[in-house]
């Protein structure tokens, strides 16, 4: 099969073919469509290399619908692969790289979502993006206000706008055009929390995972979304460590250093994670597993380190709940926990039994002392 990769580009894209480790053609195109004419379905087939970004699914897509067998880069890995070694980055380079390193194997490849779980991304990027410029235009319409001496009231944002309007104070013309567009935004809202809603109708891992605490439909749908099917994972740390809330390690020189969390992966789900793992820690029960998990570590750590901690490990329930297709349950969780307690005791016993052990043998005895 022949070996190809492109690199995607906003304004151009660059194809490079490759066969025994060399360059046997290259082009530079403004759109990929045009490439029908190398790719398309009157072509031989093609394993084509793109890296992973914000087309590369529709490419995917066209690409493969031409016949050809695709593979998206993860870029997080791209620079094993030689991509901008030596302070030479361009996109004929890239291209040529990739191209090389398809033909060699052993490409790290990413996941390619699902079309519908596609379309869940989009819609929450696009709530998201509202949310955002809701949340700006309030902050931006307190301080207005504040600077001709007026506190507006305390309220929610999907109510500000509203209240404000009510106001009489002449001070207030100023944010008048900022209310418009916030009434105009909480009206789009509205249209898309009520498709989001039917897409997670169709979802029924969205109202499974809703089960658990500090979870609500966006936190559900977003992890949905990301994952997209949680049989490509092995284990909870894995997809801890895919959505970037575990510990960076330095263990060169036989040391193990821990650092902050590494934050590769979807920072939006990150971030969303841990507000759930703040509403676990403040409204959640008192007596369920993962508070009082937290509330431990708060103690020997710090109230910061624990909820990040706890949004690691709201992950890997969340992932063991998708996987074992159960609900949230606290008792088999508490169980869990102990089993895990236990298990760290009788390791820490068994290494401080070994130290022992080999204190015991450098150490010479009294008696040999004496002697």
């Amino acid at each position: 099969m022949r070996k190809v990769a492109l690199d995607l580009g906003v304004r151009k894209t660059a194809y490079c073919e490759v066969q025994d480790g060399k360059v046997i053609q290259r082009a530079t195109v403004t759109s990929v469509e045009t490439l029908e004419a190398v790719l398309g379905p009157e072509q031989p087939s093609a394993q084509v290399a793109i890296e992973a970004c914000r087309e590369a699914w529709h490419v995917h897509d066209l690409l493969s619908s031409w016949g050809n067998q695709v593979v998206l880069v993860d870029t997080t890995r791209s620079r094993r692969l030689g991509i901008g070694q030596h302070g030479r980055k361009t996109d004929k380079i890239d291209a040529e790289v990739l191209a090389l390193a398809l033909e060699r194997g052993g490409i790290p490849a990413a996941h390619v979502l699902s079309p519908h779980r596609r379309e869940l991304r989009r819609r929450l990027n696009v709530r998201r993006a509202l949310v955002e410029s809701r949340a700006q235009l309030t902050t931006t319409s307190r301080g207005l206000a504040r600077e001709q001496g007026v506190r507006l009231p305390k309220c929610p944002t999907t109510n500000f706008a509203r209240h404000v309007s009510k106001l009489t104070l002449q001070p207030l013309e100023i944010i008048a055009p900022l209310l418009k567009q916030l009434e105009t935004i909480n009206a789009q809202l509205e249209v898309v929390d009520t498709r989001l809603a039917q897409l997670c109708e169709t979802e029924p891992v969205v109202n499974l995972l809703m089960t658990a605490p500090g979870v609500g439909p966006i936190v559900a749908a977003s992890f949905v979304s990301v994952i997209d099917d949680a049989k490509r994972f092995g284990s909870p740390h894995q997809v801890e460590s895919y959505l970037g809330l575990v510990p960076s390690e330095d263990s060169s020189g036989g040391t193990r250093r821990l650092g902050a969390i590494t934050k590769k992966g979807n920072s939006y789900l990150r971030s969303l994670l841990v507000q759930g793992a703040w509403a676990i820690i403040t409204k959640a029960d008192r007596h369920d597993p993962l508070r009082l998990w937290a509330e431990a570590v708060a103690e020997r750590r710090t109230r910061k380190i624990a909820v990040i901690a706890l949004a690691r490990r709201l992950a890997g329930v969340l992932w063991a709940m998708w996987r074992d297709s159960a609900p949230y349950d606290p008792a088999l969780l508490a169980s869990a926990s102990g089993r895990g307690t236990r298990k760290t005791a009788r390791t820490l016993e068994a290494q401080a039994a070994q130290l022992t052990a080999t204190v015991r043998k450098r150490v010479p005895s009294e008696a040999t002392l004496q002697t």
